[in-house]
């Protein structure tokens, strides 16, 4: 047996969903999520009791790469450059607390 959707279920749906559609939108996806169920049904049979359960289909590897200690910009020199500093910091606007 084929799944299916009704047009009237598309209706249902959509009211639910909050969605305005049109008469044609109706019937377009009405076909289209047909074909959608259809297809997870066909999925839904395949047997997959020795597939193990993953998140995402290909292996995936660490791209990033390795801690390097590299020199740095001098924090007296790029504080000098701020428009304000406060306590070897940059001071900014605060955003929670009234300044």
């Amino acid at each position: 047996m084929e799944p299916g959707i009704s047009r009237d279920e598309v209706v249902r749906v959509s009211r639910l969903a909050r969605l305005a559609l049109a008469e044609e939108e109706i019937d377009r996806f009405t076909g289209q999520l047909a074909g959608v169920l259809a297809h997870a049904g066909e999925v839904s049979a395949l047997d997959t009791g020795g597939v193990e359960p993953t998140a995402h289909p290909f292996g995936l590897l660490n791209v990033l790469r390795d801690d390097e200690v590299r020199p740095t910009l001098d924090r007296a020199e790029v504080l000098a450059q701020a428009p304000e500093a406060e306590a070897d910091r940059f001071r900014v606007p605060g955003i929670l607390t009234p300044e």
